[in-house]
């Protein structure tokens, strides 16, 4: 796969909930070498029925062949490209600072208030922040934080999104 035409892209699909559904859909893209960047996956307001939001880097021709192959699994109901439709697309993005200063706590108070930021956890040396807003900002928090701390830990959840009611971009 050349470097032309990548983009990143987003697939919501509403699947039966049951066992061996998110190994099936994993594996199909295991098996074909498709780099997942993300899947997150939870049901939805019908128990039976769970909803998986996929976000993959690809070209138009293997990102056809993706949604294509996706469609052909019995287990899947519908699958919809977010790629170019307007979307509300969150993750959730823990950051823990250890070993820090006084100073460096003030700094993470700072940061929290400008990411619109929660902290969630406090101890004597260490301070567990929790975000959630796009991917890109997240992006932009993890390399900011690696620069102003020595000590972090992340963990980060994949994306979820929902159709967008107004014209709003994620």
């Amino acid at each position: 796969m050349n470097n032309n035409g990548m983009k990143k892209r987003w697939i919501s699909l509403y699947v039966e909930n049951q066992v061996g559904v998110l190994s099936k859909i994993s594996g199909l893209f295991s098996g074909k070498s498709y780099n997942l960047d993300s899947l997150t996956v939870g049901t939805t307001e019908d128990p039976t029925v769970s909803r998986m939001t996929i976000a993959t880097v690809s070209d138009d021709e293997t990102f056809e062949q993706i949604k294509k192959q996706l469609n052909r699994l019995v287990e899947v109901i519908k699958v919809i490209d977010f790629t170019d439709v307007f979307v509300r697309m969150k993750e959730i993005l823990y950051v823990k600072v250890r070993k820090c200063s006084k100073d460096d706590k003030v700094e993470c108070f700072q940061i929290a208030e400008t990411f619109k930021a929660k902290i969630i956890d406090y101890g004597k040396d260490s301070v567990l922040l929790e975000f959630v807003q796009t991917a890109t900002k997240n992006d932009a928090v993890i390399k900011l934080m690696k620069e102003e701390f020595a000590s972090i830990e992340v963990v980060r959840g994949g994306s979820v999104g929902i159709e967008s009611i107004s014209m709003m971009e994620r």
